[in-house]
C-alpha cells in the first residue's frame, strides 16, 4: 500500500493548504490581485502545493523529502504559496557558472528571465541570488544582481548569496538568510535538469521548517 494520498485527497489538502497559507497573514495576502490567485490554481499547482506542505516534501527526513519530490510536476507555473502569500514566499535564483571573463552564460540569463517573469508579477516577493565561484572578480551573485536591476528590478529587493560552490551549498547558505529574515517559504527557480535535484536539496537544507516550491526556468 502506498504511503502516499490519493491525488483527490491531494488535491482537497491543496485547496486547505491554499486558504491557510491566504489566512496566514491578515490584510497581506488578501490584498494580492485576485487575478494572479486564480491564475496561479491549477490541477498541477494544486497537487505540487499540497505535496509541498503535506505530501511528505516538508520533512526533515531526507527520503521521505526525494519520494515527495520524484511525485510533483515541473512546471513554469506560479507556485501556490506565491500567489497566496508574495510577501514573504522568496524568490530564489540559482546560479551557474559563468564564462572566464565573467559574463553570464545563457542558460543563467534563462533562468534570470524566469525569475524577472515571477519578480514583475509579485513586485513585493523578495529575492535571493545566489552562487559563488567568481570569473575575473565577479560572482555569479553580483553577475545576477546586476541582471535584474539592469532590467527594473529594484535593488533593495535583492539579496546577494556569493560564497556557495554547489547547489548544496546553495541550499545551506540561502536557508540561513531565510531563516533570519523569516522567510514564511522559497520558490527556487533554476532550470529544467537542475530542478528536482535543487528542491530536494533546499528540503533538506530547510528541515521541514517551511515549503519549497519550484519553477522551471525553459531553455
Amino acid at each position: 500500500m502506498s504511503v502516499f494520498p490519493s491525488p483527490r485527497r491531494i488535491l482537497f489538502s491543496a485547496v486547505l493548504a491554499a486558504a491557510a497559507v491566504g489566512l496566514a497573514i491578515p490584510g497581506q495576502a488578501g490584498a494580492q490581485s485576485s487575478l494572479d490567485v486564480v491564475d496561479a490554481l491549477s490541477p498541477t499547482t494544486l497537487v505540487n502545493g499540497a505535496l509541498s506542505v503535506v505530501g511528505g516534501c516538508q520533512s526533515p527526513d531526507r527520503d521521505r523529502i526525494l519520494n515527495c519530490t520524484r511525485q510533483e510536476t515541473l512546471t513554469t507555473q506560479v507556485p501556490v504559496m506565491l500567489a497566496f502569500n508574495p510577501f514573504t514566499t522568496n524568490i530564489v535564483v540559482l546560479g551557474a557558472g559563468l564564462y572566464p571573463d565573467g559574463t553570464m552564460r545563457p542558460l543563467l540569463v534563462s533562468r534570470l528571465q524566469a525569475a524577472l517573469q515571477l519578480a514583475q508579477r509579485f513586485p513585493t516577493a523578495p529575492i535571493i541570488v545566489t552562487g559563488g565561484v567568481p570569473q575575473s572578480g565577479v560572482t555569479e551573485a553580483q553577475a545576477m544582481r546586476q541582471w535584474l536591476v539592469a532590467n527594473g528590478i529594484p535593488p533593495f529587493r535583492i539579496t546577494e548569496e556569493n560564497t556557495s560552490r554547489s547547489t548544496v551549498e546553495n541550499a545551506r547558505n540561502t536557508n540561513a538568510i531565510l531563516a533570519q529574515r523569516g522567510a514564511s517559504g522559497a520558490v527556487v527557480v533554476t532550470s529544467p535538469d537542475h530542478l528536482q535535484r535543487a528542491m530536494v536539496d533546499f528540503r533538506v537544507a530547510v528541515a521541514g521548517r517551511i515549503p519549497i516550491a519550484g519553477v522551471v526556468a525553459p531553455f
